[in-house]
């Protein structure tokens, strides 16, 4: 029997369950029933508009029947279109005369062609991907990425006040907080999130070269771009009035490159909770039963996180090949746009797959003070700013090579440090101050940093 443990695709085999609602979205009955939309709706368009006189104004009650053709489009039905299609060997011609068929037991064979009237495949495969792409967007990754940045903004104000040592060139620099570090990934993300609901996708439907020659011929008093403009926006999409036979595209891609920000984003945050991890800083909540290493039965490994890494550049991969295919078409069209968009789903999979494993890894994680405050304690090396800036407003000309000649390449201590402080030639309240300051005390205002995301 064929079922998941034989497919290829890991969406569709391993990790079917976690990507399954995608299927409403990105599977082949998906764009079957997209089509059907488009097909459908455009009929009743014309339907309505009085300039086509040779076509009668379609009853309020058939168009809730016309319209029930997608909305109860099931699996049964998108096997009809294909087994069409093995004889049309043409997939929107399938679904025009599955329309036909539909039509013809409604007794409705009037409609028969109006059909599809004037339009190219492309007229209906633009606006079935941009609606197929838009709709996931909308109604499955937005509220599962919210999901992860309203996580990331609580976590970073429950733990806005731990210090623990940052790291620039992966040595230690100057103590930051837990929290105000994922305050950080929460506000890049918020703001991609931003551009990504307010995304406008373009549509066309201009015919066969976007010319408009066939509606044209046909009812040359009717004002077709203004028809096409109320269409497509009807559909949810901005008007592209001015193409070839497609769509270029440039406006999905562009909504790609803003996934594609928000993925590398995400790869960061997981390489940076990868080594906290690794530091020690930041530890895993067991799971009773669950088997970290093979052999190593001490290990908890962050798989979530490495999981979603991975995840992540896979989709990056084939949203870069996206960006850069689909907004290039030999003249006035080929089909490689076709075979190209089919793979969106693929990477709306990935992506989303790595929300959730990110998701899963933010739940289990927990800042190990005691780490943090032994990892401080063994730098005091990062107060050397610190005591640099006092001496700079003390009029120390040569604060900074005082410090270098003090810290770099030797070991710093609490105790080394404050000896150095009680030698120096600066006012008694600063010299409290300093002698006073611990790295755990050195965070500046990033508290309350995080109050601003």
């Amino acid at each position: 029997m064929f079922d998941s443990l034989n497919n290829i695709s890991p969406l569709d085999g391993r990790y079917a369950k976690d990507v399954q609602k995608l299927s409403n979205y990105f599977s082949e009955a998906a764009l079957i029933r997209y089509r059907l939309q488009i097909e459908i709706d455009y009929l009743i368009a014309l339907g309505d508009e009085k300039m086509i006189l040779d076509l009668e104004p379609i009853h309020k009650s058939d168009k809730a029947k016309l319209r029930k053709i997608y909305t109860s489009f099931g699996e049964n039905e998108a096997r009809r279109v294909k087994a069409i299609e093995t004889a049309t060997n043409h997939d929107v011609k399938a679904v025009e005369y599955y329309i036909r068929e539909r039509l013809d037991k409604m007794n409705k064979k009037r409609l028969f062609p109006w059909v599809h009237f004037a339009l190219t495949s492309e007229d209906v495969n633009n606006l079935s991907y941009s609606l197929m792409w838009q709709s996931a967007v909308i109604d499955v990754y937005i509220p599962d990425l919210s999901t992860l940045i309203k996580k990331l903004k609580r976590e970073s104000k429950i733990f806005s006040t731990v210090p623990m040592l940052a790291m620039t060139h992966g040595q230690s620099a100057t103590p930051t907080t837990f929290g105000k570090e994922l305050a950080v990934f929460t506000k890049r993300l918020t703001r991609q999130i931003g551009q990504l609901k307010t995304h406008k996708l373009l549509g066309k439907f201009g015919g066969t070269t976007g010319t408009w020659a066939a509606h044209q011929l046909a009812y040359p008093k009717m004002d077709w771009p203004a028809f096409a403009r109320g269409f497509i926006r009807r559909v949810g999409l901005e008007p592209n009035l001015v193409t070839t036979q497609i769509e270029p595209h440039d406006s999905i891609v562009e909504s790609y490159h803003i996934l594609m920000r928000i993925n590398t984003i995400l790869i960061d945050l997981c390489r940076d909770l990868w080594s906290y991890i690794s530091r020690e800083i930041i530890q895993q909540k067991k799971i009773p039963g669950e088997i970290g290493s093979s052999t190593m039965p001490h290990k908890i490994n962050p798989i979530h996180f490495e999981n979603a890494e991975g995840n992540l550049g896979i989709a990056n991969a084939l949203l870069n090949h996206l960006s850069n295919k689909l907004p290039i078409s030999r003249m006035q069209r080929d089909l490689t746009n076709s075979t190209t968009l089919r793979n969106q789903g693929v990477v709306m999979g990935h992506s989303f797959l790595a929300v959730q494993n990110i998701l899963k890894g933010l739940r289990r994680i927990i800042p190990n003070k005691v780490k943090m405050e032994h990892e401080l304690n063994n730098h005091w090396e990062v107060l050397a700013e610190a005591v640099q800036i006092i001496l700079r407003k003390a009029g120390a000309p040569d604060a900074y090579e005082q410090l270098k000649q003090m810290t770099r390449g030797e070991i710093v201590t609490q105790d080394t440090l404050r000896k150095f402080v009680t030698h120096l030639r600066i006012p008694k309240e600063d010299k409290d101050l300093l002698h006073r300051l611990t790295p755990a005390d050195y965070i500046g205002i990033a508290p309350k940093l995080v109050d601003q995301i």
